[in-house]
């Protein structure tokens, strides 16, 4: 393969996993080219906990006696659906956002973690994810200017490892009015022509589902979630001809 070529297939990776993550970076490059045993961790787009309910029942109205003086084929066929989804936080590295030595790729560095934060969006202030406003970086040191340090900083690699944090879980929840209307019948007696219409309520509960923080040490608003996951309650009513 091209050079060229590979160099812009990684950066288009580096830059979809952003702007799927939110405000968070992902580098495809390994910290120390030399030494790639550090990289090892989940992958990127790795769910440890995943939960998912599907559920259909068919409401039987023909039977509800409340409901008799209503025509028949209004009132049969009705049935209602849930999709239930919930899922761990994805995985995301720690960069300190400074080149720490002389070797490694430009913004791949990562740095030393000198205390243990306490990762959560069910504080006052929801985005920050860290806890510590614009303190979020005193969890992390960069170790630069070291008498045996290497490159424009003098420094040597960070031991932080990678995808060593989480972000917040997923939580989506679906739902579903549907409605069969038979029309005609085929000479075998089955169904010549049916239409179904569907109501369907995406997100139904409209939960704000918090996406990945800013990751970089050295950028702005480091350790706040800037965007969210998912999708805001979307409703679509449709009309579907079975034949």
């Amino acid at each position: 393969m091209n050079p060229s070529r590979l160099v812009l297939a990684t950066a288009f990776v580096s830059v979809t996993l952003a702007l799927f993550a939110g405000a968070a970076v992902a580098q495809a490059y390994p910290q120390d080219p030399f030494n790639t045993h550090p990289e090892k961790g989940p992958s990127t787009f790795d769910v440890g906990h995943a939960f998912t309910l599907s559920a259909v029942q068919d409401l039987h109205l023909e039977d509800w006696s409340a409901l008799r003086r209503v025509y028949p084929k209004v009132k049969a066929g009705w049935q209602i659906m849930g999709i239930s989804t919930i899922t761990s936080g994805s995985p995301f590295t720690v960069y300190s956002g400074v080149q720490q030595t002389g070797a490694g790729s430009n913004g791949a560095d990562r740095p030393d973690q000198i205390g243990k934060p306490h990762l959560s969006t069910a504080r006052k202030i929801r985005e920050d994810y860290f806890g510590m406003g614009a303190n979020n970086a005193s969890y992390f040191s960069i170790p630069i200017n070291l008498p045996a340090g290497t490159g424009p900083n003098q420094g040597r690699f960070g031991t932080l490892g990678r995808n060593t944090f989480r972000g917040p879980a997923f939580y989506n929840y679906d739902f579903a009015f549907i409605k069969d209307t038979p029309f005609g019948k085929r000479k075998s007696g089955t169904e010549l022509v049916s239409v179904q219409f569907r109501a369907e309520f995406f997100n139904i509960f409209n939960i704000v589902t918090m996406g990945l923080p800013a990751n970089t040490l050295q950028g702005a608003g480091f350790g706040v979630i800037s965007k969210t996951a998912g999708n805001s309650r979307q409703i679509q009513f449709s009309l579907k001809l079975i034949y």
